[in-house]
């Protein structure tokens, strides 16, 4: 639940963010007088300027979303910290043996492994996240006690 409510939180900002430079825009071009001709009174595709600077806000707001999901996919789930350490698996070589390219990343206090594939043929296929369990000791001492 923390990890949705820090994206939550990162989404309430970029809208915080582009509210505050549409009211810097509200500022810097102000409404044009009262025409009995002009029943619309408003600057958007009237005024060239105004037009381009709304273009420049809606582009610095799909920029921030688009930075806030990469972001978010890129931390562990549990402790929202930045996953570390990407090793490259798999191989097209050896795709039967050791499976198709991967690149893994890992929580730094062992919580998680995400999992992203190199190569998407079938389409956009979501990141698998491998929770780990709270002893990560255990794992360690498994591959002991098989030799």
């Amino acid at each position: 639940m923390k990890y949705w409510g820090y994206f939550a939180g990162k989404l309430a900002a970029i809208v915080g963010v582009v509210c505050l430079l549409n009211l810097t825009l509200a500022h810097f071009f102000p409404p044009p007088p009262v025409s009995r001709y002009q029943h619309d009174r408003s600057l958007f595709l009237q005024d060239m300027s105004y037009t381009f600077c709304v273009l420049g806000v809606w582009l610095i707001a799909v920029g921030l979303l688009s930075l806030s999901v990469r972001d978010q996919r890129q931390r562990c789930r549990t402790c929202l910290r930045r996953l570390i350490m990407p090793v490259a698996t798999g191989s097209w070589g050896n795709i039967l043996t050791i499976g198709r390219p991967q690149t893994e990343w890992i929580c730094p206090f062992g919580h998680g492994t995400l999992r992203i594939d190199e190569l998407q043929i079938t389409g956009k296929e979501s990141p698998d996240w491998t929770r780990h369990d709270d002893d990560i000791w255990k794992e360690l001492e498994s591959y002991e006690v098989r030799k």
